[in-house]
């Protein structure tokens, strides 16, 4: 049974070009099922007073779950499966989320530089009849070789950085400085595919 039969249509809660083509590289069918201009999505994204990166990442992924499924019966479109991943970069117990500016990045990158740091990704599923699964957490460890301002600020020219939680993209300029990673490449990227795949198994209707 090819992958196309197992998932044949989901639909996916996510802006993110590297989730949609590593969905795709599973031979999965979906949808955009984005926020609504009257959404307030980065509320979504606000941290807890001294919430832990683990927790933080697991919650704010159900909670975006939750709200892909209100827009869902709020659209009037057809009940399928919902797929919803968030991704956070941490290091010294503290949460490196999407840079706000340039000098934002720079802040971050110039932290990674020479150390090691975790990259969690959770991923939630909702069933079409509406039940959340538990939410799996992918956890990865990188580490960035030391980088001197000039590289730093070369990298961050190229407007990679930005949108992107710890001020980097794997798959992309960011791979100089990628010393070592151990765990998920996919999970790093944003959408783990080991983890994705047996969600996507167990919310299974009638295929």
């Amino acid at each position: 049974m090819s992958s196309a039969e197992l998932y044949p249509f989901v639909y996916l809660a996510s802006q993110s070009p590297r989730r949609q083509e590593l969905l795709q590289q599973l031979g999965v069918r979906f949808e955009l099922l984005l926020p609504r201009p009257d959404e307030d999505a980065e509320a979504l994204e606000a941290e807890l007073p001294d919430e832990a990166a683990h927790d933080y990442v697991v919650r704010v992924c159900a909670a975006k779950a939750q709200a892909a499924r209100a827009r869902l019966l709020a659209s009037g479109r057809t009940h399928a499966p919902i797929l919803v991943a968030d991704t956070t970069v941490t290091i010294d117990d503290a949460i490196l989320g999407k840079p706000t500016d340039a000098d934002d990045a720079f802040a971050m990158l110039a932290r990674l530089a020479g150390r090691d740091h975790d990259v969690l990704t959770a991923v939630a599923a909702i069933s079409a009849d509406g039940a959340l699964l538990p939410t799996v957490l992918s956890r990865s460890r990188v580490r960035f070789s030391a980088a001197p301002e000039q590289m730093l600020r070369r990298y961050i020219a190229t407007g990679e950085p930005m949108g992107k939680a710890g001020a980097y993209g794997i798959q992309g300029r960011a791979a100089e400085f990628v010393e070592h990673i151990g765990g998920s490449y996919s999970g790093i990227m944003g959408l783990p595919l080991f983890e994705t795949a047996a969600l996507l198994r167990a919310v299974r209707i009638d295929f």
